[in-house]
């Protein structure tokens, strides 16, 4: 065994890179899995797409409200335009204004659904002025797709109640409204209407992301090998292999 083998710094280096080419490449492994299961979810997601729409009756006998979740549905039911929330912060088209939610009363029925109704810029001169948004009386009929309730931000201090807030929590603001609703929300699709805009983003799970962040650790575990071999067996070896040479002063 060569000497250069046995030496400390040699030792602590092989373990070291023993060690962050285990890191790496599990982590690129992770990432692969992960990006798997992204796949499948897109894949869950685009199957509820190619489903019927779902209607009243059938969403009131879903007994596990995730089967209905990115289903496409058409609503019947009567606006409680008087529970109507602005959700603060919330972008579209790469704006910031608010996001319009009101509960729906589902026909014949004594539940609810929250709608988000689309979204409407703000007044930044006057921030507690609230945008004109129609909301028609009697029954109407809404279409859209079964979607996760909205999502929450960071919240400042007073920004739990009233018209204008940040976030909305379906339990506490059933609570709130003496509304029963479903725990979940309906997305409002189709063209601009009664003020409001309704450019939602297409569900996005990330899918690339995760492919991209695979490559890199990867990247990154074959460099650790790379620089290890070159540095510590082959060049090492080439230096050794060259012949030393001999001092003027030698010579006969």
């Amino acid at each position: 065994m060569s000497p250069r083998l046995l030496q400390p710094r040699f030792v602590v280096l092989t373990v070291a890179t023993v060690l962050m080419v285990t890191l790496t490449f599990s982590l690129g492994q992770w990432q692969v899995r992960r990006a798997a299961q992204k796949e499948a979810l897109q894949a869950a997601i685009d199957a509820q797409k190619r489903l019927p729409a779902l209607d009243v009756r059938a969403l009131l006998a879903t007994e596990n409200i995730a089967d209905v979740m990115h289903r496409e549905a058409v609503l019947q039911g009567t606006w409680l335009a008087a529970h109507t929330v602005y959700l603060d912060n919330r972008p579209m088209d790469g704006k910031s204004g608010f996001w319009v939610v009101t509960p729906l009363l589902l026909a014949d029925s004594q539940q609810a659904v929250l709608v988000q109704r689309g979204w409407v810029p703000r007044d930044f001169t006057d921030r507690t002025r609230l945008p004109d948004v129609g909301t028609p009386e009697g029954q109407v009929r809404v279409s859209g797709r079964m979607a996760p309730p909205p999502s929450k931000l960071y919240e400042f201090a007073g920004a739990a109640s009233g018209r204008i807030r940040q976030n909305l929590d379906l339990p506490a603001f059933s609570a709130e409204t003496g509304v029963l609703l479903l725990p979940v929300s309906l997305l409002q699709t189709g063209a601009a209407s009664e003020g409001l805009l309704r450019n939602w983003a297409a569900p996005n799970t990330g899918v690339d992301k995760h492919h991209g962040y695979a490559f890199q650790w990867f990247a990154l575990c074959a460099l650790l090998v790379g620089l290890y071999v070159w540095f510590q067996l082959v060049l090492p070896r080439r230096r050794s292999s060259v012949p030393s040479s001999v001092p003027d002063s030698d010579l006969p």
